[in-house]
């Protein structure tokens, strides 16, 4: 991970195929395409190696979020389960559309807690997100048994996690609908770009026609088209389709290379007491682009952070106080800042941020060091950084912790 790491002659073939057609949008100009339709063979392709029906493609893993909020449904006062620990678009997603996320702790997944679904939910809930940050999952089993019981959709947030599995499934194929981004910093990248996936066929051509204003899509003129909903332009443009289909296809060698490289730098660090490891749902594989640990309290992770960016370590990330992938940094959501004035529902309905109980999230998140797991570094810059981490590490905990 990212997969800008290996670009090379297969992006630049599908982009030239695109420049030279000159037709950079994904709809109309049939004549002038040269036969190039470089967003539906991303779809096509994508949908098949998620062993999903459908996929839509969108301009971002926010847009796809968004799109896909509103193709099930959801709109002004519905709430929508969230975690505390995930990126800013998941709540901006949710109140785009009027609706309210509901934030519940997390547990050791780093995902959300069951548990605390469970006790969030009230008669406004209708769906419950799930976020697999850092390349693993939510306990999928647990959440999916919660919405049957509840009659709630499950939309998996999949846009850190391409490539895990759960119970054989990929990631973002075992809910109702999947999620991915595509940014430039991703497994595999477009640029810019998202994803959806469904097995539903009427939230799939609900996903086709609210990315594009409302168009039909029916026919070979565009100019013709019917508007059967109201939409927004969420498109996806060739020239990010096209770059697309060329990380698509390396993305087995990429996770195989994130796996190799994870597994040397966390048989590193097993070596160390008082290190831990997240856990992974029994059932699940993570994609290993990035190895989250434990350190046994606050104060000695954030030792740690320090120690190992002066060792030289670099990508190492201490969520905790980050602003943009935990709620300690989201002042301007807990104090509703907005360039407009928000819809009532969420004004009525979003709970007390600033003195809501995060605890139980709290004392996971606090205790978290994620290192990047990269594709480019070579075998020596590996084995370097595998024991840089082990001897910081090691080092604080015995001088620190006693160990």
């Amino acid at each position: 991970m990212p997969g800008f790491e290996v670009f090379g002659d297969e992006e630049r073939k599908q982009v030239n195929d695109v420049l030279e057609s000159g037709v950079l949008m994904r709809y109309g100009f049939d004549g002038m395409r040269n036969g190039h339709w470089k967003a539906k063979e991303f779809e096509t392709a994508f949908a098949n190696r998620m062993g999903s029906q459908y996929c839509q493609l969108v301009s971002s893993g926010t847009s796809a979020l968004t799109v896909a909020l509103a193709a099930a449904g959801i709109g002004a006062g519905d709430e929508v389960i969230m975690p505390t620990f995930t990126f800013v678009a998941s709540f901006e997603s949710i109140m785009m559309l009027g609706a309210v996320p509901v934030l519940v702790n997390i547990d050791d997944t780093l995902t959300m807690d069951p548990k605390a679904v469970e006790a969030a939910i009230t008669p406004k809930t209708k769906c419950v997100m799930p976020v697999h940050m850092c390349g693993s999952m939510a306990d999928l089993k647990a959440l999916k048994n919660i919405c049957d019981a509840h009659d709630l959709l499950l939309l998996e947030d999949a846009c850190q996690a391409i490539g895990g599995t759960f119970e054989g499934k990929p990631l973002g194929s075992y809910g109702d609908l999947g999620c991915f981004s595509f940014d430039y910093v991703k497994t595999i990248t477009c640029g810019e770009g998202g994803g959806i996936i469904t097995n539903n066929e009427q939230y799939a051509i609900h996903c086709d026609q609210y990315q594009d204003h409302g168009h039909d899509h029916i026919g070979n003129d565009r100019g013709a088209e019917t508007h059967p909903t109201l939409g927004y332009n969420f498109r996806i443009s060739e020239l990010n389709a096209a770059v697309g289909i060329a990380q698509l296809g390396k993305i087995d060698a990429i996770l195989a290379l994130q796996k190799k490289n994870y597994t040397v730098l966390r048989t590193a660090l097993s070596e160390v007491e008082g290190v831990t490891f997240r856990r992974v749902p029994e059932g699940g594989e993570e994609n290993y682009s990035f190895l989250s640990f434990f350190l046994p309290t606050e104060a000695l992770t954030k030792k740690a952070k320090i120690a190992l960016a002066d060792a030289g370590v670099d990508a190492c990330f201490y969520w905790y106080d980050n602003n943009w992938h935990y709620i300690n940094g989201w002042e301007h959501l807990r104090d509703l800042k907005s360039l407009g004035n928000l819809p009532a529902e969420i004004k009525n309905q979003i709970q007390d941020l600033n003195n809501s109980d995060f605890s139980a999230g709290d004392a996971w998140m606090s205790r978290t060091v994620s290192s990047l797991v990269k594709i480019g570094w070579t075998e020596e810059q590996l084995l370097d950084r595998a024991a840089r981490m082990k001897s910081v590490l090691s080092e604080i905990l015995k001088t620190e912790y006693n160990l």
